[in-house]
């Protein structure tokens, strides 16, 4: 987006529609963008900032600046990323902490395709500027196996796998309290909180989300889950953890407890993509990629662990 300043009057056909889904279809913009406009005050109904829920009245003007990009990041090569696998179409990595899988204009921080290319990975140039070879991702504070198409064959046919379910994603989570039933599934719409364009929530009007999990083990003040993915929203599993009152420990965006997470030394949700399985687009067999609990998560784990052990 370049920068710019719009005014806007409010067409009759959008009288009565939620700001954010009118700005989005007046400006060409996803939702989400619409949404950090308006968490970032740059959106005002005249006169007076909007949120993301009102209702665009008959004759209303709409003012709204859109701030020129920011500076991507540059390509660093990431410290303490694991190369799982690497072959000519595909390369498997084990995302540490803090790091994005690719470059937005949110972020300035590192990311899984500059540190590949820093590396000396060649990635396909397909898919979006900025985000080339992505097929999935990962939040920034979530740890664990991503992949990444190097071909172009690996990328169409990655993609088409993801979009239409034929990929295994499994998680390792550590949730607040114990879970009624040792396995289940959540199946809820996910879509944008409001004034936090960061923050995703239960909604009537989301993208339908569906969340399958196994416990695997009890302890005295959580549980550690075994979760898989059917489809594949931001921040799904930890919406649908919350909402059925098992937040993620460390996730106080979501409701976890601020004293265990300082208690434990999380500065992050307690979750790991642990698991990928799907089929090889290059050799059309089966493959499945793993990635260890890293450290921060698995101190957490012992200290919550021992707590059982001493009971």
């Amino acid at each position: 987006m370049n920068p710019e300043r719009r005014y806007l009057p409010v067409p009759d056909g959008l009288v009565g529609e939620r700001v954010d889904r009118a700005l989005a279809r007046l400006l060409g913009l996803s939702r989400a963008q619409v949404g950090k406009l308006i968490a970032d005050n740059q959106v005002r109904i005249d006169g007076e900032l909007a949120k993301a829920s009102m209702r665009l009245g008959a004759g209303a003007m709409l003012d709204v600046h859109i701030p020129g990009p920011k500076q991507p990041a540059p390509d660093i090569k990431v410290d303490g990323m694991r190369i799982i696998h690497d072959d000519p179409d595909i390369v498997v990595v084990d995302k540490p902490v803090w790091v994005a899988a690719h470059a937005s204009r949110g972020w300035s921080g590192p990311h899984v395709v500059g540190s590949l290319r820093a590396s000396g990975f060649r990635i396909t140039g397909l898919g979006p500027v900025e985000r080339e070879g992505i097929v999935h991702r990962l939040d920034v504070g979530t740890t664990g196996v991503m992949v990444v198409a190097k071909s172009d064959r690996a990328y169409s046919e990655l993609k088409a796998a993801f979009r239409e379910r034929r990929v295994t994603k499994r998680y390792l989570a550590l949730a607040h309290g114990e879970f009624a039933h040792r396995v289940g599934t959540i199946e809820a719409p996910i879509g944008h909180a409001g004034g936090n364009a960061w923050k995703m929530a239960i909604r009537d009007d989301g993208k339908p989300a569906i969340t399958h999990y196994r416990v695997q083990h009890t302890y005295p003040r959580a549980s550690l889950v075994q979760v898989e993915l059917e489809t594949g929203r931001t921040h799904q599993i930890r919406v649908h953890c919350a909402a059925i009152g098992h937040p993620l420990l460390g996730d106080t965006l979501y409701g976890a407890s601020a004293d265990m997470a300082n208690e434990l030394g999380l500065t992050r949700q307690w979750l790991h993509a642990s698991e990928l399985h799907f089929i090889h687009p290059g050799t059309g067999m089966p493959v499945t990629y793993r990635a260890p609990i890293p450290a921060d998560l698995q101190a957490a784990l012992d200290h919550i662990a021992s707590e059982g052990q001493n009971c």
